[in-house]
């Protein structure tokens, strides 16, 4: 009965797609494979040179410096929240 109603999931191919294509704004925007298989800092040194050359060659666009392209350190898959970490600080 469920069958009917419930189309077959790919999860391969989303897993695929998660970790190879889609890139991760917690992680600078770059894929979980670049960041796995060190081509992160690459990518992040490439954006950052050719932020701060668009930035010279049309300074009147920019309001404030470009963004912030140095690798992150450490990720979390479900961080707290300042309020939760407050909250368990307070128990």
């Amino acid at each position: 009965m469920v069958g009917q109603f419930c189309k077959p999931i790919d999860i391969d191919g989303f897993v695929n797609w998660y970790n190879t294509e889609h890139l991760h704004s917690s992680i600078r925007f770059v894929t979980p494979d670049d960041r796995h298989f060190g081509r992160e800092q690459m990518i992040l040194a490439n954006r950052s040179k050719l932020y701060e050359e668009a930035r010279l060659k049309n300074p009147n666009r920019w309001s404030k410096n470009t963004r912030n392209w140095k690798p992150v350190e450490t990720v979390y898959l479900n961080p707290e929240s300042k309020v939760e970490t407050k909250l368990l600080d307070a128990a």
